[in-house]
């Protein structure tokens, strides 16, 4: 698995910031997690706000207006209340979709996500990339662009999977996860044309390499997977270079929907470092 694309605000962050300032992460569910556990790695010391908008999920069958107002309007209040050094937008979706927006209204530094085509480039051998997104994020223009622009001499088969936010969402809470919708997905790249000579799949949903390992059985070990989770923590770090750290209370995770959370589930946010839950 390689480490990914990332898309970043070109600003530096002020010198002087507090040592508490959170960074904040934010995704439609827990997805975003994936880029909280390589976070982690780079930046062990970071006080962290984890920003699950799990009343709006699934971004992918909404409308791009519908992303982008509910994004933007969602981190203006949470960097309102928060005052973060630095937003991460951990979701391929709400990035392609309203990462330019949220730049525009936010006095924070924002890196978004971007799916992984330039590295998958890279990597494969055969010329065929497969890449599973949100419905929203495989029609996007910005993915067009990304492969004009780093896959113009290779082939790239989309598929939108939202099944597998769900089982991803369920393997969290500690549900088992329906092997037909990781079958479907698999099936549904392969069965395009030059689809069997797949060698590559870009995983462009930070929901999905929660199930990488039922996606690499699905496919087979001739396939490899890649996502931005690295690229992220990576870009982070280094715009936070420099930068005290002081974690003054346990790090927070935030859900927009109603209701209890699952015993599975907050055992889960813990092993993440999230020993807080709020609703926002």
């Amino acid at each position: 698995m390689t480490s990914a694309a990332y898309s970043a605000a070109n600003c530096t962050l002020p010198a002087s910031v507090d040592p508490a300032a959170p960074i904040l992460l934010f995704d439609s569910g827990v997805g975003g997690l994936t880029v909280l556990e390589e976070v982690r790695k780079a930046l062990p010391l970071a006080p962290v706000i984890y920003a699950a908008d799990t009343a709006g999920l699934p971004y992918g069958t909404k409308t791009e207006a519908q992303v982008a107002a509910r994004v933007a309007g969602l981190l203006g209040r949470m960097t309102e209340r928060f005052r973060p050094r630095l937003v991460c937008i951990a979701c391929n979706t709400a990035s392609t979709i309203a990462l330019g927006m949220v730049r525009e209204v936010l006095e924070v530094p924002i890196v978004g996500t971007v799916p992984a085509i330039k590295p998958a480039a890279a990597m494969t051998r055969t010329g065929v990339i497969g890449l599973l997104g949100t419905e929203a994020t495989i029609r996007q223009a910005y993915v067009d662009r990304l492969e004009h622009e780093f896959a113009g001499d290779k082939r790239l088969l989309r598929h939108g999977a939202p099944g597998l936010v769900e089982a991803a969402e369920a393997k969290l809470r500690g549900e088992p996860v329906d092997p037909a919708l990781i079958r479907h997905a698999a099936e549904a790249l392969r069965m395009q044309p030059d689809g069997d000579r797949i060698d590559t799949v870009v995983l462009a949903c930070t929901h999905f390499p929660l199930v990488e390992a039922e996606l690499a059985e699905a496919f087979g070990p001739e396939v490899r997977f890649v996502h931005g989770a690295q690229g992220i923590a990576r870009q982070i770090a280094r715009l936070t270079t420099g930068q005290d750290y002081s974690r003054q209370v346990p790090d927070l995770a935030l859900f927009t929907s109603a209701g209890a959370v699952p015993d599975a589930y907050a055992t889960k946010l813990a092993q993440y470092g999230l020993l807080r839950i709020e609703r926002f």
